[in-house]
């Protein structure tokens, strides 16, 4: 038995080292090796004071149309989402007395730059006449018809958080030369008095890299790309796209096909029976680029310069696509096969991360539960993103502004996990670890300890309490 209390003897004593240096490598922690933040770079400096925002983009990506002269599948459309959290004991999340505002880093317009300014000026004939007089900058918002969004506002409270829907964001600063794909956005957190309570930043991705000159018009210009996709989809279903938009008439492609990206219903397959994401994939699938070469999700997503799938743990060289959404050919199939809807039945973290409790399991046609984008439940309230970060983008990320949330509450870029962000009695997690030294630390302790004393495995259902996930370590001090 002494034996044993050595071992704890010995081993508090290392841990107690790693908690008094680990302030040292959390003040050393990077943003991230994007090329260009675009302000979103963070220096490490640790916010304190009563309040936490958490921000993050819904998707990690969102595409939009390089021009709307011709066909269309996506308007430009950003949403971001906010939670606002009180420190405490314990912490509350706070939706009542506050506004929070959002602005975009350095951009300011979308309508003066290259050709997206045709998205406005077509509306009427892409969007029908209900988007009729919508002002230039404004932004379509199907979760709120009657509000329109522009690059700078106030984000609308729905239910336990905050969002911005439908901000007309394009991948271009305000000085028109500098494309930059992950655009940055301002939160920032008020009281009735317009007293400013906390800041962040949150990336807000948007890329026109729907990439289609791979195989449509190689070497074109993108009219020719599209002109040619016009042509061969009416050489194999005589439709009259090519006529249509010599007449100066755009088609939007959900016009014919169900896509629940812009707001159809499951089981609405269109006038042409098919989802957009179903016969965009399964046409295709049995496809080859020039010289042979199978098609990669990178040759028609965003993108073979963008890369939106950017988190360091999943590190594939196509971001993981495959591994999460399946080959071309057997989510077509899916989807033909009434498996899967696309946009609301999608990969589930617990498929590959099946050690961890109380994530998102695979969504179901028959009900099956919240994706990950949408997950608060586990941990008091607090969403998946709010900690991990945006689909796509879970940090530690290669892009700085992914990770700038992580560095200004715990100066680690590490998804959440310092209690003390929010927990005001918190003990660790912080460079204050003074009541944990005096009780468990030194030569004489009061107390010996170990991080398995507290950190042992919690049942299952503990998610609905609050902790977040379960804790795994199993071994436990006899």
């Amino acid at each position: 038995m002494k034996s044993h209390n050595n071992f704890f003897k010995i081993l508090s004593q290392v841990v107690l080292f790693l908690l008094l240096i680990s302030p040292l490598f959390y003040s050393c922690g990077g943003g991230g090796n994007g090329s260009s933040d675009n302000g979103g770079n963070n220096s490490g400096n640790v916010t304190t004071g009563s309040y936490v925002v958490l921000a993050w983009n819904d998707l990690g990506m969102h595409c939009l149309n390089p021009t709307y002269d011709q066909l269309v599948i996506l308007p430009p459309y950003n949403t971001i989402w906010a939670q606002v959290i009180q420190r405490g004991n314990p912490p509350q999340i706070v939706t009542t007395g506050i506004t929070v505002e959002y602005s975009i880093i350095n951009n300011t317009d979308s309508y003066g730059k290259a050709k997206y300014g045709q998205f406005w000026d077509n509306i009427v004939a892409l969007f029908g006449s209900a988007a009729a007089g919508l002002p230039h900058n404004y932004g379509l918002n199907l979760l709120f018809p009657s509000i329109h969004h522009t690059l700078t506002g106030s984000m609308e409270m729905v239910n336990d958080h905050f969002q911005a829907n439908g901000i007309p964001l394009v991948p271009m600063e305000d000085n028109a030369t500098t494309e930059n794909p992950f655009q940055v956005a301002q939160i920032t957190v008020k009281d009735t008095s317009g007293n400013t309570l906390v800041t962040t930043r949150a990336t807000v991705p948007t890329s026109d890299e729907i990439n289609c000159g791979k195989c449509h018009a190689p070497g074109g210009t993108l009219s020719d790309v599209f002109n040619n996709i016009a042509a061969v989809h009416d050489r194999d279903r005589g439709t009259n796209f090519a006529a249509s938009i010599a007449s100066g008439t755009p088609r939007l492609c959900a016009e014919c096909h169900g896509s629940p990206a812009l707001g159809s219903t499951p089981g609405n397959r269109g006038s042409a029976g098919k989802y957009l994401s179903e016969a965009i994939h399964t046409f295709h699938s049995d496809k080859t680029a020039p010289g042979g070469a199978a098609i990669a999700c990178y040759d028609c997503h965003p993108g073979a310069t963008t890369q939106c799938s950017r988190s360091l743990a999943h590190t594939a060289s196509d971001g993981n696509c495959v591994t999460c959404h399946d080959t071309m050919t057997n989510m077509a199939a899916s989807i033909t096969a009434n498996t899967k809807v696309p946009w609301v039945d999608e990969p589930a973290c617990a498929t590959c991360h099946s050690g961890v409790q109380g994530v998102v399991t695979a969504t179901t046609l028959s009900g099956g539960t919240t994706l990950y984008r949408d997950a608060n439940t586990g941990h008091g309230g607090l969403y998946c993103a709010g900690c991990h970060q945006s689909p796509h983008a879970m940090i530690p990320s290669r892009e700085a502004s992914d990770n700038y949330q992580a560095l200004q509450y715990q100066a680690k870029d590490v998804a959440m996990g310092s209690c003390r962000n929010c927990h005001s009695t918190s003990q660790g997690g912080g460079s204050s670890i003074s009541e944990f030294v005096g009780t468990h630390g030194g030569t004489n302790p009061e107390e010996e300890s170990a991080c398995n004393v507290c950190h042992t495995a919690l049942p299952a259902d503990t998610t609905a309490t609050g902790f977040p996930h379960q804790f795994t370590w199993k071994k436990t001090r006899s």
